[in-house]
């Protein structure tokens, strides 16, 4: 019973998260309705990423699937946080955070090399390259906070750069889940199409355009915030 009632949770956290995440991209940033999707978007990829987490650890193992459940938690919260909390120095959370990622990391880099060490190179299924690479992204992610860290905490646009790219990365890991993690439950003639990622296409270039406009945003602001140089001022 308790089984079946954590499927449902972790199956309609999921269709949610996923819902929201992609309606909070086509939103205007910073606006009202654009903060309700992320907050419904958070909620539901926390209740999604810990079930996943849960379920594979403790009741269907899976290896890979505790370590992108944690990995997507860790994501959301310090992602959602990013865009939460005024400009400061980092605190009790982002430390926390940083040692939270770090631990799934090399956690998710040694059953990579056991995998690789095992007879048929894999685990539950899984290539042991795919556990190094996702362990490598939480070890990134925590260098990333130990920068953070130096410099004593992130503000303007690197603090929503920070915010953006890791809800999108949660959102295109939830995405991944569902296909090609959930392939078997659509049709094949679906299957067989290049329409399948066109929403994991369509997330990236986000990304990537937001991620831009955001670098640009910066420069143009530090311009014209500098003063007129002196010669100027005089010829005027």
């Amino acid at each position: 019973m308790g089984h079946s009632i954590l499927v449902v949770t972790h199956i309609s956290a999921a269709t949610i998260g996923l819902l929201s995440g992609y309606l909070a991209i086509t939103l205007r940033k910073g606006s009202g309705m654009h903060r309700i999707a992320g907050n419904i978007f958070f909620v539901s990829m926390l209740m999604m990423s810990s079930s996943a987490a849960y379920l594979a650890a403790f009741l269907k193992p899976n290896a890979m699937n505790v370590l992108m459940g944690l990995l997507t938690f860790y994501l959301v919260s310090t992602g959602w946080w990013a865009g939460k909390r005024k400009d400061g120095a980092p605190g009790k959370f982002e430390l926390g955070a940083m040692l939270f990622a770090f631990t799934v990391g090399i956690g998710g880099i040694m059953v990579g090399v056991q995998a690789a060490n095992s007879a048929s190179g894999s685990r539950n299924g899984y290539p042991s390259e795919m556990y190094v690479f996702f362990g490598s992204v939480a070890v990134l992610c925590a260098a990333s906070d130990v920068r953070m860290f130096v410099r004593r905490g992130l503000a303007g646009t690197r603090r929503m750069a920070r915010h953006l790219w890791r809800m999108s990365l949660a959102l295109l890991i939830a995405t991944g889940s569902f296909f090609p993690g959930q392939a078997r439950n659509l049709p094949q003639w679906f299957r067989e199409t290049s329409l399948v990622y066109v929403p994991h296409l369509l997330l990236i270039a986000s990304m990537i355009y937001w991620m831009i406009r955001i670098r640009i945003k910066k420069r143009v602001r530090r311009r014209t915030a500098d003063p007129e140089p002196v010669s100027t001022q005089l010829a005027a």
